[in-house]
């Protein structure tokens, strides 16, 4: 699989016990990237959250459902995970909160990577952070809503400092692995931008509160489109994490 461009993504947030994020990261970043991205499947990015001390939040893409149904066959089937997977499940209160996406558009998936992968035995995380933004309804967000959002939206997140031009939603295949849960019957809308530092993602969040224009206008309307308030995942990528 060639750099990040996935038509199939899982989002996968995973809760922990306390104590043990740590844990689970270094088990992670030394044993099951490379182990995985063998059969087939690419490791996009790994994270803290930011507000979730016990949260541990990674991204895996995959060619197609069928390859991903041997991919993930392949490596819960082959050594590395038989090797470690008791030590990993250790770490874990719950691992099923999985959305399975797709780019909104043929453009709109991960970019291919502007530096390769960190080696094994890094351990000095980047100072940067990832947004992902979580939209939710009770129909499939069809074209309107795409075309809202570009034409409405992004332009507001781009004057606060967000480039935002990965942006999936909810893959409806069936899913080709059920040893390993999906949520089914949601709809979701997931975008990502990527900010330099904790403090740039921090201004960037503050200028849409400031924003009258976003307040008055364009907040409201979206509000109208989705059901809830908007999920926010504050990420900060491991050592080893490709989206960095």
């Amino acid at each position: 699989m060639t750099g990040l461009r996935s038509p199939i993504v899982e989002l996968r947030q995973y809760t922990l016990h306390p104590g043990r994020r740590d844990v689970l990261i270094e088990l992670f970043d030394r044993e099951f990237v490379e182990s995985q991205e063998e059969t087939g499947m690419a490791i996009l990015g790994q994270f803290r959250d930011l507000d979730r001390p016990d949260r541990f939040v990674w991204l895996r893409g995959f060619d197609d459902m069928p390859r991903r149904a041997q991919a993930l066959a392949d490596f819960y089937g082959g050594p590395t995970w038989k090797h470690h997977s008791a030590a990993a499940n250790a770490t874990m209160i719950d691992s099923d909160d999985v959305l399975l996406l797709r780019p909104v558009t043929a453009l709109s998936g991960f970019p291919d990577p502007v530096a390769g992968r960190p080696p094994r035995g890094q351990t000095t995380p980047p100072p940067s952070c990832v947004l992902a933004t979580i939209y939710y309804r009770d129909r499939p967000f069809d074209e309107a809503f795409a075309e809202f959002f570009d034409d409405r939206v992004r332009p507001e997140l781009a004057d606060s400092g967000a480039d935002v031009s990965v942006c999936f939603q909810t893959e409806y295949a069936e899913n080709t692995f059920p040893a390993l849960p999906v949520r089914m019957g949601e709809n979701a809308f997931v975008w990502f931008a990527r900010f330099p530092s904790v403090d740039e993602l921090s201004r960037h969040l503050d200028w849409l509160e400031r924003s009258v224009r976003w307040q008055e206008q364009v907040r409201p309307t979206l509000s109208a489109l989705i059901t809830g308030s908007p999920q926010q995942l504050r990420l900060a990528p491991t050592a080893r994490s490709l989206l960095r």
